[in-house]
């Protein structure tokens, strides 16, 4: 799991973009601010995943999905 609350943007979508270096077919990433919710799923889309997020008061956990071929 990628913590990165307490970051303004950029910082969120940056350590997104490292951890993705990895390939996986999902992550998961805390934030705690809209603006780095919406930032975070705009990256993770454009990069092929599909994103879900829950809230637990001021924190997003985001779940970024991989999108399989042809979906």
């Amino acid at each position: 799991m990628l913590d990165a609350r307490g970051r303004s943007c950029p910082e969120p979508v940056i350590i997104l973009k490292k951890a993705m270096i990895s390939q996986e077919n999902s992550y998961e990433i805390l934030v705690d601010n809209k603006t780095a919710l919406e930032n975070v799923t705009r990256y993770a889309e454009h990069n092929g995943y599909q994103v879900a997020f829950t809230q637990s008061n001021d924190d997003f956990t985001m779940i970024l999905t991989k999108k399989q071929a042809g979906i």
